[in-house]
């Protein structure tokens, strides 16, 4: 990775799969400068996620300040009714975290794309309009 934004250079919404990797030294300085540009977006659905890996107070209220400090993509009444609508669409395929299909239905009515190391939003990218850019794993 560079010190370039990832993607297209447009806002991603940060999945927790990419969170647990920002510190590696592939993905590190892309981080940083989306970072820089603004460009990592947090959803309810994916902060939600990452808090639980808290391990104590003290790491919480760190990681809620720094997710809180970001660009949102909120979860809306029309996400979770396009979050539903993808799940119709990908019928046997279907079988996807509940987080991963609001991540990527906020992600999609904002305009935004997904930064992930997770096949689920390549799949979700196929019936919701948004730019899976995916880290290496």
């Amino acid at each position: 990775m560079s010190d370039r934004p990832f993607g297209s250079h447009l806002p991603l919404v940060i999945d927790t799969s990419a969170w647990h990797r920002q510190r590696r030294p592939d993905v590190r300085k892309s981080w940083e400068a989306a970072l820089g540009w603004r460009h990592l977006v947090a959803c309810p659905a994916a902060t939600l996620e990452i808090l639980s890996y808290a391990h104590d107070e003290q790491e919480f209220t760190l990681l809620d300040r720094a997710l809180s400090s970001l660009p949102q993509a909120p979860v809306t009444v029309s996400v979770c009714r396009a979050a539903l609508a993808a799940a119709r669409e990908l019928k046997s395929s279907r079988r996807l975290p509940m987080a991963d299909y609001l991540i990527a239905a906020a992600a999609a009515e904002q305009g935004f794309g997904v930064l992930h190391a997770d096949r689920h939003f390549d799949l979700l990218a196929t019936v919701l309009e948004f730019e899976s850019v995916r880290l290496p794993e």
